[in-house]
């Protein structure tokens, strides 16, 4: 993987209170993510998984797991290239557990850059560690 070139913590810091602000009252507030860790190219975001973000069958929605690992990675972008705009281009996920309500973890990082689109690995736990969904992502940089 190519080196990502170092961000200021500053200029991080100020991106990401500009993310979150917009972000009010959207999807992402809606779903009810928090951020454990941010830095360009990788983050981690934690859901407390509530009777809400599950289906009929009792398991977590995947579309709630799509929405998680498309947010984490879309942060890692953003982060990333703080001077720019990404959007997702590309999502492919896949459902590898049925993941229970409780405390979930997602984690992304970037595993590949160019200078218009950054490609993205993604996965969600539980609290035990266990494995529920895998994701690849390509981002356009717009």
């Amino acid at each position: 993987m190519e080196e990502l070139a170092a961000t200021p913590v500053s200029i991080v810091s100020e991106r990401l209170d500009q993310l979150y602000a917009q972000a009010k009252g959207t999807f992402w507030d809606y779903l009810g993510c928090e951020t454990l860790t941010a830095e360009p190219g990788h983050v981690v975001l934690k859901l407390d998984a509530r009777r809400h973000h599950l289906n009929a069958i009792g398991i977590v929605h995947g579309g709630v797991l799509s929405s998680l690992l498309d947010n984490a990675m879309g942060l890692a972008t953003m982060l990333a290239r703080p001077d720019e705009n990404t959007v997702t281009s590309n999502l492919n996920v896949n459902f590898v557990a049925p993941l229970q309500a409780g405390e979930l973890r997602v984690t992304a990082e970037i595993v590949h850059e160019t200078r218009r689109s950054i490609t993205c690995t993604g996965r969600v736990i539980d609290a035990e560690g266990k494995l529920g969904s895998l994701a690849l992502a390509t981002f356009r940089v717009i």
